[in-house]
């Protein structure tokens, strides 16, 4: 039952039918596990996470970042998943296919909303993959992060199960986040190394 189809106002329509569209974030799975690794963290609680991060962390972001833009792009930053899937970060092959796949997903996905809206939400989107505003380059530095602050918690397995190599968690990982924070980049070089110490990275 789609609960938009007894509303008479366009507008309210649109935004409820949006708000019920995106609850599918909620069951596209990703390769990282929870914590405990009893499970794979799905987009919603992914996004979840970074709003928090980016409320928690901003002393280690670029003084003057406006934080709720930043809360803004995490949150719609995976939107589009709905329609694209999840891209695995270490997979060079859904790479090469990734951008043309999300891209005809925002244009199928954002539209459900009002010009006004559309236009917000896609240009916190859009902001957050070209990532040359602070805000961005903060959001998508905690994109990066979060996924290793889980497989590490988690033992590494995704890590493991994917063959990944710290010279690669390296390469992909601490040029984005540097371009935040020297402060967490240092950090995630840290645990990184640790990491592979422990044997969750080869």
């Amino acid at each position: 039952m789609n609960p938009a189809s007894i509303i008479d106002d366009e507008r309210l329509r649109s935004q409820i039918e949006f708000i019920v569209e995106i609850d599918k974030m909620k069951k596209i799975l990703r390769r990282s596990l929870v914590t405990d690794g009893s499970k794979r963290e799905n987009d919603a609680e992914h996004s979840w996470h970074l709003a928090l991060m980016a409320i928690l962390l901003k002393e280690y972001a670029e003084p003057g970042i406006d934080l709720l833009r930043v809360v803004g792009m995490v949150l719609v930053h995976d939107l589009v998943e709905i329609h694209a899937g999840d891209s695995f970060l270490y997979d060079p092959e859904a790479a090469k296919s990734k951008v043309e796949r999300e891209t005809k997903a925002a244009e199928k996905l954002f539209p459900i909303l009002q010009a006004d809206q559309c236009e917000l939400i896609r240009g916190l989107w859009d902001e957050f993959e070209a990532a040359s505003t602070s805000e961005a380059k903060y959001a998508r530095a905690l994109d990066r992060l979060q996924p290793i602050l889980l497989n590490y918690t988690s033992g590494g397995q995704t890590w493991l199960e994917n063959g990944v190599k710290l010279e690669t968690a390296m390469e992909i990982n601490l040029p984005i986040i540097a371009r935040a924070s020297a402060r967490l980049a240092d950090f995630t070089e840290d645990l990184l190394k640790n990491a592979c110490k422990l044997g969750f990275l080869g």
